[in-house]
């Protein structure tokens, strides 16, 4: 840990009175929370993404069936 996230951190625990670890924890707990929701973010746009692209094939194969009418 850089040591002024360090000297900060120790600061802010002794204003708060809290344990170093559990305010670790709970940061990091935090931080992968953050992280999964980017992450599921990304694929759900990838993933739009690839439907949107099957979906405008399909539109037009039936855009073709109907001038074939």
């Amino acid at each position: 840990m850089d040591d002024a996230v360090f000297q900060e951190t120790e600061t802010i625990l002794a204003r708060m009175k809290t344990n170093r670890n559990r305010y670790i924890n709970e940061a990091v707990e935090f931080y992968n929370a953050l992280q999964k929701r980017k992450l599921l973010s990304k694929q759900l746009t990838k993933e739009s993404r690839a439907v949107r692209e099957e979906s405008m094939k399909v539109l037009a194969e039936f855009e073709q069936l109907q001038h074939e009418d």
